[in-house]
């Protein structure tokens, strides 16, 4: 069955429409936001669904409207945002990369994050928005890092790939000193930050990240050809028009900046940024990078996570990173089994 249809405009541009990976993005999207409800509607005070859409309507009652708005919403919101800026990110490091393992879990930008943060908190005792920004500067200092050491005429698949896990080696080692100059409670701060969490999340998490990817989004999508070209090769790319290293150099900083500012907000999270592109390419069965099915995959992983984590173990009892982890950790061990036995590895 044909999966692409081409509608032609009235000003005689042809656009291909993949029909199967617009509904696998449909399909995500309305997982996302019910499994958002659900988790709003989850908490030591249970709200049914349908009070949680009455509320978010501005029908709720007072103690409703605290519980949803200013308590669970903000953190619901942050979950998504990450969670979506994750998988764009990580479909961007993997295209870019032409490596399923070229995420920021194996390139080390969260454990760069993680290195501005554990200065902030060992050498600075800083505050809770000290820690933020250090996480942010960590990562950006981390991915410049790996881009100008891997560049030798240009940014190749495999040399970002090695240097990354070189910089993550020297990177986690330097996170590990850190934490052996650290009190018993910087130490703790440092572990919880480490492990990913996504509690006491307020509106001063959301903003930054809505806006962030409010500009960044449109531009990614916008180059999404020329990402899908480059995948054939810088010489066929540069001969069908496509600015090869401007276009990698600019996806490559937007999706730094994703991926710093979603573990600013959030900790290190792991194995989202793997695993939703992914699942994504399984779902739609679209060759390239599939960046929308990637985005609305990461944040329906993040929501569901954080259900579960409420659900099975209470709330805040279990950081999210601990299931997304785990999670991530048994469909890789899975991806690798299945890639044996079809002997592409």
């Amino acid at each position: 069955m044909k999966t692409n249809r081409a509608i032609r405009t009235l000003g005689g541009l042809s656009v291909r429409l993949d029909v199967r990976a617009a509904t696998v993005v449909a399909l995500l999207l309305a997982a996302a936001l019910a499994a958002s409800v659900v988790l709003i509607g989850t908490g030591d005070f249970p709200i049914p669904a349908g009070d949680v859409l009455k509320t978010l309507m501005g029908n709720g009652n007072a103690g409703q409207e605290f519980i949803v708005n200013e308590l669970r919403l903000p953190r619901v919101c942050v979950a998504l945002l990450v969670g979506a800026a994750l998988g764009l990110g990580g479909a961007l490091f993997q295209a870019i990369s032409r490596n399923p393992l070229g995420s920021p879990d194996v390139l080390g930008l969260g454990q760069g994050a993680t290195a501005g943060a554990l200065t902030m908190i060992v050498l600075f005792s800083g505050s809770s928005a000290q820690i933020t920004v250090g996480a942010l500067v960590g990562g950006l200092a981390t991915g410049l890092a790996i881009y100008l050491l891997a560049w030798k005429q240009g940014v190749h698949g495999y040399r970002l790939v090695l240097v990354g896990i070189g910089v993550s080696a020297v990177v986690t080692a330097g996170n590990g000193y850190l934490l052996t100059r650290s009190t018993l409670t910087e130490a703790t701060q440092a572990v919880v930050w480490m492990t990913g969490s996504l509690s006491g999340r307020d509106w001063a998490q959301v903003w930054p990240l809505l806006w962030l990817c409010a500009v960044l989004v449109p531009l990614v999508l916008a180059n999404g050809r020329g990402l899908r070209m480059m995948e054939m090769g810088d010489d066929v790319s540069n001969a069908l028009g496509v600015r090869v290293e401007r276009v990698r150099m600019l996806l490559l900083v937007a999706a730094v900046l994703l991926t710093a500012t979603a573990t600013a907000a959030a900790g290190p999270i792991s194995f989202v940024a793997l695993t939703a592109p992914q699942l994504a390419r399984r779902l739609t069965r679209s060759p390239g990078p599939n960046l929308l099915p990637s985005l609305v995959m990461g944040a329906a992983l993040m929501v569901v996570a954080d259900w579960i984590s409420q659900k099975v173990f209470g709330a805040d009892q279990l950081p999210v990173g601990v299931v997304t982890g785990v999670l991530g950790g048994v469909y890789l061990l899975w991806l690798l089994v299945t890639e044996r036995k079809a002997g592409r590895i």
